[in-house]
């Protein structure tokens, strides 16, 4: 593990944001086609919780990475433009977010691939970087990142540094380092929101021990989770509290890749 962060830094910080909008549900299931207020809190993340992110992220001069399924690509081309606009990295994120396991080995490559054709053909982007939908990759699709010479994956948790799955980078994820099961609420499941201090408590904790282990660590968003007002705001004393506690590398996973792998 490298801990010799450009510019000195004592920790390096990775900020990314699954922009799913309505194909969080779609790929789920197709009878959410009919359900027009589920649908409409993914579009919710696109409308109003994108631009209050990008605010954000320039305010601290930050770049992040947003991975985009391909449907959230042609469904809202412009609003993604924007996002490389600001000079962000896009990484690919399935075409219309299946999970992995719960589809076979063709519809797997059609994820892959049509999620490349559709990043490429509407923004002119041929993405490095890949994360699961519902960070559940298969051997199948493992297969597949190697075949389209992806540069790293970002969607296991068997360390909290980055580390090299048979010849791929790996940049690990967690799920409490995931804004979605901490925040997000859906009807019939039961559970309750996450207080919001004890929300940013538990990253800036994780922030400390990744401090204190010189490492790399990754935070997941949902633009329609964070991006909502006084979350946003979260967002905003997140940063501003790492920056007080220590030096920090703000780092696209396209620049951490490039950097580790160097």
């Amino acid at each position: 593990m490298r801990t010799d962060w450009p510019g000195a830094a004592e920790v390096a910080v990775s900020l990314t944001f699954d922009v799913d909008a309505e194909s969080g549900w779609l790929g789920s299931d197709p009878a959410y086609a009919g359900r027009l207020s589920t649908l409409s809190e993914g579009r919710f993340g696109v409308t109003r919780g994108l631009p209050r992110i990008l605010a954000i992220l320039s305010k601290h001069s930050i770049k992040g990475t947003f991975y985009v399924p391909g449907d959230t690509a042609e469904r809202h081309t412009d609003a993604i433009k924007a996002v490389q606009a600001a000079g962000h990295e896009i990484g690919h994120h399935g075409y219309l977010h299946k999970q992995s396991d719960a589809i076979d080995a063709r519809e797997q490559r059609d994820e892959i691939e049509r999620g490349l054709e559709a990043l490429a053909g509407r923004l002119g982007v041929t993405p490095k970087g890949y994360r699961s939908p519902s960070w559940e990759l298969t051997p199948e699709t493992f297969a597949l990142l190697k075949e389209h010479r992806f540069g790293y994956d970002s969607s296991l948790m068997g360390d909290d540094r980055p580390y090299v799955v048979d010849g791929l980078l790996e940049l690990p994820v967690h799920w409490s380092l995931d804004d979605w099961p901490h925040l997000h609420w859906k009807p019939g499941r039961g559970d309750a929101f996450t207080a919001p201090e004890a929300f940013l408590a538990t990253w800036l904790a994780e922030f400390d021990a990744a401090r204190e282990d010189g490492r790399h660590v990754t935070y997941t968003m949902h633009p329609e989770v964070i991006g909502r007002g006084h979350r946003a705001k979260l967002l905003d004393r997140m940063i501003a509290a790492m920056t007080e506690r220590a030096k920090v590398w703000f780092a696209s996973h396209e620049d951490v890749a490039a950097f580790v792998s160097g």
